[in-house]
């Protein structure tokens, strides 16, 4: 009865595990969690960061986001113009200006730049992660906030928001989960967080993977699970891939909600490995 129980966990608390809104997050093969250490994956500090100031100041940026419609925003950066440079007036030399190459001053957020334009991609699930990495560590390189720690208090807070939101971009776009649900919201389509599953099929298959985990005897055998989640993880986002190009928004969701319950059974095998 129990198991059956954790089947039908609403969607939107599985969901909330994958979506920029959450303070825990994997990028690449590590977990992340901004309650106790916030790393940036740059070439300007190889550890966590140093100024407790610029720590807390993230933590309230992030713990502050709100998402509406097509992007993620803070109150102080929805009036945010960036127009010319703030600092030095100059018009920007290339899109998307988040930093002056003029004055090398770090600009305020601008919310109408999503997340692909911020790293140069074109608006589309299947992207490549070399890429996007390198655009990451490009922009920490210029916006991280050890960088501005002797600079105004106003350019010490875009650089935080700043990069604050380049973080976010990063881990959304690097999570096919949460990729393919901000892709969905970029076009204005919702994704029903609350909804529960109700496919007798879906529900039987979810069920004996879980008693598959419960009962596995060693780590071999729930990393042979997670293996077969992964597999399912990727035929899944393909079809949602396929979906979302053909516009059939309807067949996303499915694909989504699929992707949800297979991205929870990994975390359960994580837990015991």
């Amino acid at each position: 009865m129990n198991r059956t129980k954790k089947l039908w966990t609403p969607f939107f608390q599985v969901a909330h595990r994958a979506l920029p809104s959450t303070s825990r997050f994997k990028l690449s093969n590590y977990n992340y969690n901004f309650a106790t250490q916030i790393y940036f994956l740059d070439c300007t500090s190889s550890s966590r960061i140093q100024n407790p100031s610029l720590y807390c100041g993230l933590c309230y940026y992030f713990e502050n986001l709100k998402f509406s419609g097509r992007s993620f925003c803070s109150e102080s950066a929805e009036k945010a113009s960036n127009a010319t440079c703030w600092n030095c007036n100059e018009a920007p030399k290339a899109a998307p200006f988040l930093f002056c190459e003029s004055c090398r001053s770090v600009q305020p957020v601008d919310h109408s730049v999503d997340y692909f334009q911020i790293f140069g991609l074109e608006k589309k699930y299947e992207i490549g992660n070399e890429k996007l990495e390198g655009k990451y560590k490009d922009w920490q390189k210029r916006i991280h906030p050890d960088l501005v720690h002797s600079k105004s208090e106003k350019e010490r807070e875009y650089a935080a928001e700043q990069s604050g939101r380049v973080i976010e971009a990063y881990r959304t776009l690097t999570n096919p989960l949460a990729r393919a649900i901000y892709i969905l919201r970029l076009e204005g389509v919702e994704v029903n967080e609350e909804e529960t599953v109700s496919e007798p099929e879906l529900l039987m298959e979810i069920m004996e993977i879980r008693e598959a985990v419960e009962d596995a005897a060693d780590s071999q055998t729930l990393k042979e699970i997670q293996s077969q989640m992964q597999e399912k993880l990727i035929h899944w986002g393909n079809s949602f891939a396929n979906a979302y190009q053909n516009q059939n928004f309807d067949e996303a969701r499915v694909c989504i909600r699929r992707m949800t319950y297979y991205y929870r059974v990994n975390e359960e095998i994580a837990k015991k490995l």
